[in-house]
């Protein structure tokens, strides 16, 4: 008799057990039932595996919170869990799920700094990324190239125009940072593939130089033809007269358009006034300007004026020129 109860236990015990280990295998395969097409599953620091397992399960990502815990187990993962944000999306099975989260694969958040944008307009960027920590408004320029471990540098056009992705958390400095290490590679890379011969003497002044080319036209392809005149004017001690060191050099007194008065005055960096270049760049200029100021296009220009759509007409004498403004500018037939 008790034989027979044994073996009914153990036929019982065996049929269970193949139960288990078929809904198991069901449980690895089958998607976890999202709230949506994805969805951000954010782990904090110091969360245990069977904590995260039962979080999952009353959110309703998991069906069974210990069928996670073997699985994790299993594959020898149940103290690799990373802190973080991880993106989970649809037919994602608990299996993927457990890669994911184990990897360290969290949700990088893009900033974007444009090129042409002041300095103080790029960290207005940084500082609006509400997933960074920490604060950069709060500090000086001087403050802020300091803690990058460059005091008493100036921080227009140090910093390169692109997006960049970080995890959640991260300081803002940290943004920063990256942006100035990306401009000083790039800036080292093009002028090592300079034209010999430029009236540039350091990657500081082709910075200067191609914050202006970048600032003046809006038309890619003409960034090599701009930059001709420049390179063209500073060959013949010409001064470069370009506008946008003018807007600068008044800061927030612009207004939208400069006045007589404004092409006179003597800022440091009215190209109307001083000679040569400005102290330092007026903006953030991207690959393309800076290749350009370094390889210029060939021509004889000497002057530019806008079409108004964005592109200019492109003069070798004065008379051409004013011929060109007449027409453009004045409105003249």
């Amino acid at each position: 008799m008790i034989t027979r109860v044994l073996l009914v236990s153990l036929l019982a015990a065996g049929v269970l057990g193949v139960g288990l280990w078929l809904d198991y295998g069901a449980f690895l395969k089958a998607p976890v039932p999202l709230p949506e097409e994805s969805t951000i599953l954010d782990i904090p620091r110091g969360t245990s595996l069977r904590g995260l397992a039962r979080r999952m399960t009353d959110e309703g990502i998991l069906r069974h919170p210990y069928y996670f815990i073997a699985l994790a187990y299993r594959q020898g993962d149940q103290a690799r869990i990373k802190a973080g944000e991880f993106e989970l999306t649809a037919g994602m099975t608990p299996v993927d799920v457990l890669a994911r989260i184990t990897s360290g694969q969290v949700v990088q958040h893009p900033v974007t700094l444009v090129e042409g944008w002041t300095f103080r307009e790029a960290v207005a960027a940084i500082e609006a990324q509400d997933r960074f920590t920490g604060t950069l408004s709060d500090l000086s320029d001087e403050d802020l190239m300091a803690s990058l471990g460059r005091p008493g540098e100036h921080p227009e056009g140090r910093f390169f125009p692109d997006t960049y992705r970080f995890p959640r958390g991260t300081p803002r400095l940290t943004v920063l940072e990256r942006a100035f290490d990306r401009m000083e590679q790039i800036l080292a890379e093009e002028w090592a593939g300079r034209r010999e011969g430029l009236p540039i003497d350091s990657p500081y002044e082709a910075l200067i130089l191609a914050s202006i080319v970048e600032k003046e036209t809006g038309a890619a392809h003409e960034r090599p033809q701009i930059a001709d005149v420049f390179v063209r004017r500073l060959r013949k001690g010409m001064r470069l007269q370009t506008d946008p060191t003018v807007i600068y050099g008044m800061g927030d007194r612009y207004e939208g358009r400069i006045r007589r008065a404004d092409l006179r005055e003597a800022t440091a960096y009215n190209t109307y006034v001083i000679d040569g270049l400005p102290p330092t760049p007026i903006a953030l200029p991207g690959r393309a300007a800076i290749r350009a100021v370094l390889n210029p296009a060939d021509g004889d220009s000497l002057y530019f004026v806008s079409r108004g759509d964005g592109t200019h007409v492109f003069s070798a004498t004065l008379d051409a020129h004013n011929r060109a403004v007449r027409r453009y500018i004045l409105g003249e037939p």
